[in-house]
């Protein structure tokens, strides 16, 4: 999912890449089914083996009906990811141009359904103590980013805010961060 004229390059198809490559993906993030945790990869056989034996001690089980389901999803047409990526391309202008307007110093997000912001122009060296007010400041949530992190100091200002809402919930939540920059 790319927006800008950004295309996107699979790190499989580079030179000396696809023999040492595990694509993974889930409807979660293809589809917004994130709660039937349904996700499949793709790679060489030896190294597809090597994942199904892992995730074999790791899932005890999944969810056979959304399985089904996903593959129905899966032979949906061009058009589908076409409007999908239109649809988020303007969620993610909506949200960043609120997040600007409440203060966040906004990175640029030319792919994915995640904006991600410098608390720090709101007063915050930290962006858990950011999310952890913000839900009672103004009843929006955001992620710290620095939980992705190894060295949690490398991303300790910044935050992840989710656009993969209904248009209507995404302008009450900009509205609602308004009141940030004031």
């Amino acid at each position: 999912m790319t927006y800008d004229g950004i295309r996107h390059v699979p790190l499989a198809t580079l030179p000396g890449m696809a023999d040492r490559t595990v694509t993974i993906s889930s409807g979660g993030k293809s589809f917004g089914t994130t709660g039937w945790k349904v996700g499949w990869a793709h790679a060489q056989s030896d190294l597809i083996q090597a994942v199904h034996t892992v995730k074999q001690h790791l899932t005890f089980t999944s969810g056979a009906p959304f399985q089904r389901a996903m593959v129905t999803a899966l032979n949906l047409g061009d058009d589908y990811f076409t409007g999908l990526a239109a649809d988020l391309w303007a969620k993610r202008d909506r949200v960043s141009a609120g997040l600007a307007a409440a203060g966040l110093d906004v990175y640029p997000a030319p792919g994915t359904y995640y904006l991600t912001a410098d608390v720090r122009p709101l007063g915050y060296d930290d962006g858990m103590d950011f999310c952890r007010d913000l839900p009672g400041r103004c009843g929006v949530v955001a992620i710290p980013n620095r939980v992705f992190y190894d060295d949690q100091q490398a991303g300790r200002s910044i935050v992840r805010f989710a656009y993969c809402k209904r248009m209507e919930v995404l302008d009450e939540a900009m509205d609602r961060l308004s009141g940030l920059a004031a």
